[in-house]
């Protein structure tokens, strides 16, 4: 995708990129940005071609790429990125190139073999142009192929400058007809740790960004195209980058309005965000009207009193909710079904499953058959009554060996683990720092506020029963402090609530609560107003 943008190493610096999909923005096009010899964005793909950073040939700006071609044998585009492109967009690519001994040729590749060079044009620039279409939504290779012609000697010089389209000419900061975004960082003591991306939840990787220094501070303007997005900013060492190395903090804004932000996490954080025309299904108008000027458990007790009697459909029909609305639109973005006990947020899933035809049935390890995860186990309310049993707001997709593992535990953090998925949920001991002692079942980071969501959606759907549920099991014990108001016991609420906090509400919590409102006809409050967590408890 669009990787590598290049960080300047003074406080406060600043870069415009354009990763635009409605632009098919070609980074690094002028060969301004370079680590070591290598020009960041592009990619190497044979051997028989090197790179270097060049000022004394050039066609625009500071520098070009001086490519050596040193075989006439190459198996692949040899110099390429991969860049974003709308459906039914059109792009005018071009690239100059400059030939010093005219034996042999580039040719322009844009999503497959396009137009050469004339290599009897030498010690001069010239251009080879191509006006490409996208068929879809996508991304697409885009860069050049080099061929031996008559007389090469086995070593020939070609300087490439002036990719276009692109926003880095270097002279100054060209204006976002979209959508312009500032990205604020401040590292803490080891910045090298620390890298963040942002997807497009069609194209993939539009932006990213990685090797910064320690304690200094990055202000970036992105520009980027209507759509669904996903921000994640990782730490390497799983520690965050604040507040035991230093004071780290991000913050990232669409003008006026703060998309995401945080400092305190673990290995990394998410949050979703929508742009332009795109954004999701809003929340129905007077949907939660009556809670104005509301906090407290008076709160609560109204939004019990918009959210309940909702239509149970029933345990059966889960399955078909998790075909039309639990598919993998957000990391791999595979249509398989997401299931948050294996899905790797940031890498490749150990296994996938399609939807339907992979649904248990029987398993005997991870990775054989989905099937459905009562996030809150239906033991604590007594086993299959409805209509807790078929609430699909706690009640997910997940690995049904992973699923079996983590029983009726409590979810909770890890000390020692006895059993890890394949995406690093951990069943085992709890920690001390929770103030529990017992077994517990710990998610991915990922998805822990979902979860602690889903959990205060429970507190307050079933507000009118669930003091009753205490004592149905000793894990329900556990959790559950026989009230009807504050629900939980105090070691739970202050996790849940600290779960919340961290991880923010995702797009696919958003798009996730509208298809549960569409299905059962109620919604979870607490992902369309996260503030009523901390207006309640």
């Amino acid at each position: 995708m669009l990787h590598g943008i290049y960080k300047n190493k003074l406080l406060l610096s600043a870069l415009l990129l354009s990763s635009l999909p409605a632009m098919a923005n070609v980074v690094n096009g002028n060969f301004e940005q370079w680590t070591g010899n290598t020009p960041q964005a592009w990619t190497v793909i044979d051997s028989g071609i090197n790179v270097s950073a060049n000022s004394a040939v050039v066609s625009t700006s500071l520098q070009a790429a001086a490519i050596s071609v040193n075989t006439g044998t190459q198996s692949n585009t040899d110099f390429l990125q991969q860049v974003a492109v709308e459906m039914g967009e059109t792009y005018e690519f071009s690239v100059d190139v400059y030939h010093t001994e005219g034996h042999l040729k580039a040719r322009l590749f844009i999503d497959g073999y396009q137009g050469y060079s004339n290599p009897a044009l030498t010690n001069q620039w010239q251009t080879i142009t191509y006006s490409y279409t996208a068929d879809s939504s996508k991304t697409i290779d885009v860069g050049l192929r080099f061929y031996d012609t008559s007389g090469f000697d086995g070593s020939e010089l070609v300087y490439v400058d002036n990719f276009l389209p692109n926003n880095d000419s270097g002279g100054g900061s060209p204006s976002c007809a979209d959508n312009s975004l500032t990205f604020n960082l401040t590292t803490d003591n080891y910045g090298e740790e620390t890298s963040w991306q942002i997807t497009h939840n069609q194209v993939g990787i539009v932006a990213s960004g990685s090797g910064y220094a320690a304690n200094t501070q990055y202000t970036e303007q992105l520009c980027v195209a209507d759509g669904e997005y996903t921000f994640t900013i990782n730490d390497s060492y799983g520690d965050g980058i604040c507040c035991s190395f230093g004071s780290g903090s991000y913050a990232l804004n669409n003008e006026a309005t703060l998309l995401a932000s945080g400092s305190s996490f673990q290995a990394s954080e998410s949050t979703a965000f929508s742009l332009g025309a795109t954004q999701p299904t809003p929340t129905p108008t007077g949907y939660y009207v009556t809670t104005q000027g509301l906090t407290g458990y008076t709160l609560k007790t109204e939004l019990y009193n918009i959210i309940n009697n909702h239509n149970a459909q029933g345990y059966s029909a889960i399955w078909s909710f998790y075909d039309a609305s639990a598919r993998d639109k957000y990391f791999e973005n595979d249509n398989s079904i997401l299931d948050m006990y294996s899905e790797k947020p940031n890498g490749v899933d150990s296994y996938t499953y399609t939807a339907v035809s992979d649904q248990c049935g029987t398993y005997n390890s991870e990775a054989d058959c989905y099937n459905r995860e009562h996030s809150f186990p239906k033991s604590w309310f007594g086993g299959t009554i409805e209509p807790m049993n078929s609430d699909v707001h706690h009640i997910y997709a997940t690995d049904g060996y992973v699923n079996s593992k983590r029983s009726n535990f409590p979810f909770g953090e890890v000390a020692s683990a006895t059993f890890t998925s394949t995406n690093g949920s951990q069943l085992g001991s709890a920690s001390s720092a929770i103030n529990y002692t017992g077994t517990v079942f710990e998610p991915i980071d990922e998805f822990k506020g979902d979860f602690a969501r889903a959990y205060f959606y429970m507190a307050t759907r079933y507000q009118n029963v669930i003091g009753s549920w205490q004592n149905n099991t000793t894990a329900s014990n556990a959790v559950l402090n026989g009230s009807s108001n504050q629900v939980f016991e105090n070691w739970v609420l202050a996790m849940l609530l600290k779960w919340h906090n961290n991880d923010p509400v995702s797009q696919m919590e958003l798009d996730r609560n509208q298809a549960a409102f569409e299905f059962q006809g109620n919604r979870n409050p607490y992902i369309d107003h996260p503030e009523f967590v901390e207006m309640i408890w």
